[in-house]
C-alpha cells in the first residue's frame, strides 16, 4: 500500500463508499465496487470494510489495489 493519498473533493459533507470508488477511478462502475468492498479489498483507515454504503468524511483515507485516496471537502 502506499503512504502517499490523492485528495478527492467531495461536495457534501459525506458519501457512501462504494460512490467514492467511482468517483475516484479506482474502479469502473458501482458492480465492480460491491465486488470488490464485499470481497474485502477495501480499507477505510486502515481498516478492511464490506459494507457499500459506509459513509465516508473528509479525513477520511480509503485504500484499493494499493491506491489510497483521501476524502476532502470542497472549498
Amino acid at each position: 500500500m502506499t503512504t502517499d493519498a490523492v485528495d478527492i473533493e467531495i461536495r457534501d459533507d459525506s458519501i457512501r463508499l462504494g460512490q467514492l470508488l467511482k468517483l475516484a477511478s479506482l474502479v469502473d462502475d458501482g458492480a465492480m465496487a460491491r465486488e470488490v468492498i464485499n470481497s474485502g479489498e477495501v480499507t477505510v483507515n486502515g481498516e478492511v470494510e464490506t459494507r457499500r454504503g459506509r459513509q465516508v468524511r473528509p479525513g477520511d483515507v480509503v485504500s484499493f489495489a494499493g491506491q489510497a485516496v483521501r476524502v476532502a471537502a470542497r472549498a
